[in-house]
Formats: structure tokens, C-alpha cells, sequence
């Protein structure tokens, strides 16, 4: 019996993007279900009734939640293809704190630069270059943060490199002048094939985040 594979998502996400592109990696199908987030399915409440948040993975029925935790599992139910995760414990551990620093210093000061204006707004762009530079540290000269391979803390970047973009533009500041080393890296991932058919074109992400904005900053 064939798997049966649904991921519950909203396009712009910059975490449901993790796990598209994590099962195009590996290769699996998978039937994409767009979700209203203003007027959530009976389906996504079902399947996440403690977060009621996307992204979703149904995976022959049952629900896995939590984008870096769905990309771990992608990762172990489809071993034999493109490994997300290294198979060394010590570099998995380092793997797992550094996606842990991603989303706990960059999601809040990321959030606040589409979302407030002004003082606030600056204290927010600091705070976000702060950690780029911190994460720039940790890559060093390698490629990809998973060394010469694209792994689970480039894709946990990757949702936030989608968004550079539009931040940029919003805030009227630059991310590569403060992290040339990190831009780079976020230029090649991408250019990943699994990363191109997960996106959505820049200027649609923009226009989205300027009426994101729009709603936040009157």
C-alpha cells in the first residue's frame, strides 16, 4: 500500500516551506492543502488541536506538527534519500541548538520589522542582524551550514531567506553590507531545485507582507 501523504500549509509560511521542501529532497509525493488561516478547516483543528497551526504532516492518517520536527521525521521515515540530518550524535546535537537559536532570536525581531515602525522597528533590525551575525559565525566558510551538504539548518534558514527580501524592503535596510558570508550561503540554497518549486515568486511574498503591514502600521 502506497503511502498516503497530505501536508496542511499556507503558501507564504516561512515554516510550512520547511517541509515542502524537505519531502522534495526526498522525493516523496505529497497532495498540498492550502489552508485559510483566518478560517481554519475542521481538518487542521482535527490534526493540531493543541496549536492549531501549519504546517501539518498526514502521513497515512496520523499527524506530525512542528515545522523542524516534521522535517526531522520526513527525515527518518525516508532515510534511503538525501539524509537532512548527519548521522554523527554530536553533530546532530549541534544541528537541532542551532535551529533552536534560529527560531528563538530570529522569528520575534523578524516578526516586529513587518509588523511596527519607528523606534521599535529599528531595535528590531539590530537585533535581527545580531543573530545573522552570530549565525554567519557559526557557518564560517563552508557552503552550506551542513558543511558541503544542504541540511536541517539550512532548511530552517531557508524559510527565513525566503523572507529577506521583503524585510529588506519594508525596513529599508541590507542583510548582506553586515553578512556577505551568510548571503552567499542563503543565494545557494536558493538556487536548490527543492527550494525553487517550494517558493513562491519574491514579489508575491512582498506584496503579501506589505499588506501584512498594512494591518499592523496604518
Amino acid at each position: 500500500m502506497a503511502d498516503k501523504v497530505i501536508l496542511l500549509d499556507f503558501w507564504p509560511s516561512p515554516f510550512g516551506v520547511r517541509a515542502r521542501i524537505a519531502l522534495r529532497e526526498k522525493g516523496v509525493e505529497f497532495e498540498y492543502r492550502e489552508e485559510n488561516l483566518r478560517d481554519k478547516s475542521p481538518l487542521l483543528l482535527q490534526m493540531n488541536p493543541v496549536h492549531k497551526k501549519i504546517p501539518v504532516l498526514i502521513h497515512n492518517g496520523k499527524p506530525v506538527c512542528e515545522s523542524m520536527n516534521v522535517v526531522q521525521y520526513i527525515d527518518e521515515v525516508w532515510s534511503d534519500k538525501n539524509p537532512i540530518l548527519p548521522s554523527d550524535p554530536y553533530q546532530r546535537a549541534q544541528a537541532r541548538f542551532w535551529v533552536d537559536f534560529v527560531d528563538t532570536k530570529l522569528y520575534e525581531p523578524a516578526d516586529k520589522i513587518w509588523q511596527t515602525k519607528g523606534e521599535e522597528q529599528e531595535t528590531a533590525k539590530k537585533e535581527y542582524i545580531e543573530a545573522l551575525k552570530i549565525l554567519e559565525s557559526e557557518l564560517g566558510d563552508k557552503p552550506y551550514f551542513g558543511g558541503d551538504t544542504f541540511g536541517f539548518v539550512d532548511i530552517a534558514m531557508t524559510g527565513y531567506y525566503s523572507w529577506f527580501e521583503a524585510s529588506e524592503k519594508l525596513a529599508n535596510f541590507s542583510i548582506e553590507p553586515e553578512c556577505p558570508t551568510l548571503m552567499a550561503s542563503a543565494k545557494r540554497c536558493l538556487q536548490r531545485e527543492s527550494v525553487v518549486k517550494s517558493l513562491h515568486d519574491s514579489e508575491k511574498i512582498l506584496a503579501f507582507a506589505y499588506k501584512i503591514r498594512k494591518i499592523y502600521c496604518v
